[in-house]
């Protein structure tokens, strides 16, 4: 019997106005899976994150979780189904400690005090699962490097205990050793189980990490690889529209093997 996938999407389709955003999309997530989704700019990705998370609900289409049809209409349905996202900006407050970070709006009390010391143990305990380095969980956010930042806004969406995950470019700010880490974590959650969808341009970084690639153009599917087999210029064609070119088409050849 098939594995039903963790998230799928059928057929769905989101308009601004004029402007028709997606068109039909379909994309599946299997539990344990990093799906990486690229394409072009305006080809949909951030829309289709949108749709997922509940901040920007479908027009139409049909939106399946474990196998069963759900609806998405505000983040707090993404959240109950243990979809979380973490966007390019990260959402930080750069005055707050890390704890303070992790805990904002879900603030642990005991006799309607804040239980700071509660606070803490979860946040080191957290930290440690996941292998996570951070000189000091009492410093402000604004005093961690780019990569510290980013693994810190990941580890607060964990707190939810998600099943699947977005991330939105996460290593588009970061230097080569901070992008390992990050990628090291990522390799950590699809090995506990989470279903990662990550959006990308690095093909580096999806080479490294991702299972199958998924490509948006101008709002639609145009491809989907798998890493294993897949040239990196079978992708970029798909991408940039390309995919018509024979060299598109012919089969891979070792020798043409991502490096």
């Amino acid at each position: 019997m098939p594995v039903q996938p963790l998230l799928a999407l059928r057929g769905v389709s989101k308009r601004f106005a004029a402007v028709q955003a997606l068109v039909d999309v379909e994309l599946e997530i299997g539990v344990g899976e990093v799906v990486a989704l690229m394409g072009d700019n305006a080809a949909g990705k951030s829309t289709l994150v949108k749709v997922i998370s509940g901040a920007g609900p479908a027009d139409r289409g049909v939106i399946e979780w474990l196998g069963s049809a759900t609806a998405i209409r505000r983040p707090q349905d993404a959240r109950l189904l243990g979809i979380a996202t973490v966007y390019q900006d990260l959402a930080m407050c750069d005055n707050l400690d890390v704890v303070g970070n992790l805990f904002l709006g879900r603030e642990i009390h005991r006799l309607g005090i804040l239980d700071e010391v509660e606070m803490e143990r979860r946040t080191r305990e957290l930290l440690h699962t996941l292998s996570i380095r951070i000189p000091d969980v009492r410093i402000p956010v604004a005093a961690l490097s780019g990569g510290q930042r980013q693994v810190v806004a990941i580890t607060r969406s964990l707190l939810g205990a998600p099943r699947l995950l977005l991330l939105d470019e996460p290593t588009a700010s970061l230097g080569v050793e901070q992008t390992g880490q990050l990628l090291d974590l990522i390799e950590e959650l699809r090995d506990r189980g989470l279903g990662v969808l990550l959006i990308s341009h690095n093909m580096g970084d999806i080479k490294a990490v991702a299972d199958r690639v998924a490509v948006l153009r101008l709002g639609r599917n145009n491809g989907f690889f798998d890493v294993d087999t897949a040239s990196q210029e079978q992708i970029i064609a798909s991408i940039t529209g390309a995919a018509d070119n024979a060299s598109a088409h012919r089969p891979t050849r070792p020798e043409e093997a991502w490096p």
